[in-house]
């Protein structure tokens, strides 16, 4: 930049062509920020539309449920003056008959059944065959003719159900995912406990994830520890094997736990070698042979091995910055090594252990490979459901609803953790 000059006239400091240097600096600082708006920008736009957007899209499909409003539009009007209590009047099954043949036509019968089944197990078939019959009703009276075709028809709850499934916008996929349903007076009530098993899906994701989180963490901290003290030489090849399991994919690694864990297979034969089988089974632990494979065991151990390295590393990282003076001043002061490992070293490490074990923590919330090889039925996680709901299902609204519980769980826990974490470090201060 052109050196400044003052001018005698008004004193205000000027570049050389005259311009005031405050209004100069204001540009050449504009010009700055513009550039790093251009460098940032496509790493921004990447983030908005490879996460946000699809976050975005997640909330809006687990409330909009447009089926039934946009395939029986008649019989969604004549629904909306009827009280629920008796069957609705003839209007509706009028309604009803004209909706379902042009739903016939369209070959839409079998999209309204799937959406009323979601609610009422087993009507999408008859759904389908009324629309296929339907079209041998001509005139009225109405409401007979089609109680003839099908008795659930003749149910106050079938018009109840189509009734609550009317809007475009439903609460239906978040309340079904909390096991909660709404009824026919819009009140909300539990579902009965033979069908009620989203809340112990949750609670079984989460739990899973905090005990994998916990054991990478006591696993992992002497090795990050070790690492960071070792002569480098000695840490260079133990970091080799640290990194080692990034060379094999996740199937891979799930698939070896897989032979790993079969009945009569290594770790079986291990515990038969070394007597454990055989002490157990005296003790009253087990009867007969180990079930390693298809149990909750199985799943937590092959999960740890996976997430071990990205709660190690971040920690590593923190202590290779902590100069080693601070442990021979503690000890220089009278601290033995334990005391002062533990109020001197341990809290400079803090910030490496809350970011390993939140990165852990948020993966193993996404695990659904690893259950489903080598978990059983009652080991699997959220993220399986969804996947099922998508890929085999074909039902994004409950798929999406899943997903707004998951979402919601975990920024409800990151929320306590950063109170926990603050109330911690205003005790250290």
């Amino acid at each position: 930049m052109a050196m400044a000059q003052a001018l005698p006239n008004d004193g205000v400091m000027r570049a050389a062509d005259g311009t005031p240097l405050k209004v100069a600096l204001a540009r050449a600082e504009r010009a700055e920020k513009l550039k790093a708006m251009a460098l940032v920008l496509p790493l921004f736009a990447f983030i908005i539309f490879s996460f946000v957007v699809p976050i975005l899209i997640m909330l809006y499909n687990s409330v909009y449920d447009p089926d039934v409003a946009e395939n029986m539009p008649q019989t969604v009007v004549a629904l909306k003056s009827w009280d629920g209590k008796d069957l609705p009047p003839e209007e509706v099954f009028a309604a009803f008959v004209a909706d379902m043949k042009e739903a016939q036509r369209n070959k839409q019968t079998a999209l309204i059944g799937k959406r009323l089944n979601y609610e009422m197990s087993g009507i999408r078939s008859k759904v389908v065959a009324t629309g296929r019959k339907i079209g041998s009703i001509e005139a009225a009276p109405y409401r007979d003719q089609v109680i003839a075709i099908d008795k659930v028809w003749g149910e106050p709850e079938t018009w109840a159900t189509i009734k609550r499934s009317a809007s475009d916008y439903t609460p239906f996929y978040i309340l079904s995912m909390l096991d909660l349903r709404q009824n026919p007076d819009g009140s909300i009530e539990a579902v009965p406990a033979d069908r009620a098993i989203y809340k112990s899906i949750l609670a079984r994701t989460l739990g899973i994830s905090l005990l994998v989180t916990l054991l990478t963490l006591v696993l992992g901290y002497p090795v990050a520890y070790l690492l960071a003290t070792s002569p480098q030489r000695t840490a260079s090849i133990l970091m080799i094997f640290v990194l080692l399991p990034f060379w094999t994919s996740l199937l891979v690694r799930t698939t070896a736990w897989m032979v790993l864990m079969t009945d009569g297979g290594v770790f079986a034969g291990l515990l038969h070698l070394t007597g454990i089988t055989w002490f157990l089974n005296l003790i009253g632990v087990l009867n007969g042979e180990p079930q390693l494979f298809k149990t909750r065991f199985a799943t937590v151990v092959a999960m740890t091995h996976i997430q071990l390295p990205f709660t190690l590393l971040p920690i590593y990282s923190v202590m290779k910055t902590i100069s080693p003076t601070y442990m021979r001043a503690a000890k220089s002061l009278g601290g033995t090594p334990f005391y002062s490992f533990i109020r001197v070293y341990m809290p400079q490490t803090l910030p490496g252990v809350a970011a390993g074990c939140l990165l852990t923590f948020i993966l193993c919330l996404g695990y659904y490979i690893t259950p489903a090889i080598v978990g059983g039925p009652t080991d699997q996680m959220i993220s399986g459901f969804i996947e099922r709901a998508i890929n085999s299902e074909n039902n994004w609204g409950k798929a999406s609803a899943l997903g707004v519980i998951l979402l919601t769980a975990t920024l409800i826990l990151y929320y306590v953790y950063n109170k926990l974490v603050g109330i911690d470090r205003m005790k250290l201060g």
